[in-house]
């Protein structure tokens, strides 16, 4: 779908998906979530390192806040640190089952010389909820317009996930990213900001690590502004922006409520294009990085705060 469309079916749909948000929190979920689903998850990550004892280990990145553990697994032991996260946005759960599955495989087969750290659920709040959004402070916040930008926030971290999300990518030097959302299927690279200025000086770089990521999904890859709408604040351009990671952002199927099989066939195109990903990825952060443009704010007006 081109980019324009998308546009026009959101103004079109926009404010009918908004206004079903509370009937589709309340309803059933596809997956026949009980109350607290994010035990589930820990259920799975538990016994995945029981299942990998010597590939495989636990980590917290930090307390939610809720007053949940954030947690993940650390994935091999290589010199070479990369990440995959989940659930910046909790209704977005097809994403977690993405993450789950690819760390299910890793575990199973670790890419030489690399640790993969996988964070299955960081909006632990929203994905309990079905709610796009996560709970601080007596109000809710987007998590992925939470991080300081070149051209603005929302933040920054007005969230505890965040923050330690943040922090995180530094102490761990990650290299590569790779942030998975729900729903437009894109695979898209920085920058994603409200400005014209589009171009990083790497766009060879990540056209090859996004073309790798699609082979099986033939999503459509390019600039996120450009292929989906500019939004600031998000991950993928803080990643980029302050520690030069080769970030990429996951828009992944077609519905943020996938039923089971279509849960199945996000895992079959995405599993093998992030294992390719990661396989094949840089070594070394970018070494130029810093934005350089000019942010054109009435670029803003396009953000509709879906992806």
């Amino acid at each position: 779908m081109k980019r324009t469309a998308f546009l026009a079916l959101l103004l079109v749909f926009g404010t009918a998906a908004h206004a079903n948000q509370q009937l589709v929190s309340q309803n059933a979920n596809p997956q026949n979530r009980d109350e607290t689903p994010y035990e589930k998850i820990k259920d799975q990550v538990n016994q995945l390192a029981k299942d990998h004892p010597d590939t495989v280990s636990l980590f917290v990145l930090g307390d939610s806040d809720a007053g949940d553990d954030i947690i993940g697994v650390q994935i091999g032991h290589g010199a070479t640190n990369n990440l995959v996260v989940a659930t910046h946005h909790g209704n977005e759960y097809g994403s977690t089952d993405v993450a789950m599955a690819f760390a299910q495989q890793i575990a199973a087969a670790p890419i030489a010389d690399e640790t993969i750290w996988v964070i299955p659920v960081l909006n632990i709040s929203g994905y309990n909820g079905n709610e796009r959004r996560e709970t601080a402070k007596g109000t809710t916040f987007d998590a992925n317009r939470d991080y300081p930008g070149a051209c603005g926030t929302e933040g920054p971290f007005n969230l505890k996930s965040t923050a330690h999300l943040a922090q995180f990518i530094a102490d761990k030097n990650i290299v590569t990213s790779a942030t998975l959302h729900t729903f437009f299927p894109a695979v898209t690279y920085p920058w994603g900001m409200t400005t014209q200025d589009l171009v990083t000086p790497y766009e060879d770089e990540f056209l090859k690590l996004v073309q790798a990521a699609t082979q099986e999904s033939q999503y459509s890859a390019g600039n996120t502004t450009q292929l989906i709408y500019p939004a600031n604040g998000t991950f993928e351009d803080y990643a980029f922006w302050k520690h030069g990671i080769w970030s990429l952002l996951f828009e992944i199927g077609d519905t943020h409520t996938p039923d089971e099989s279509q849960v199945q066939e996000l895992i079959r195109v995405n599993v093998p294009g992030l294992i390719r990903l990661m396989t094949i990825a840089p070594k070394e952060r970018a070494i130029n990085h810093d934005f350089t443009g000019k942010c054109d704010g009435s670029m803003s007006m396009m953000d509709l705060h879906f992806e």
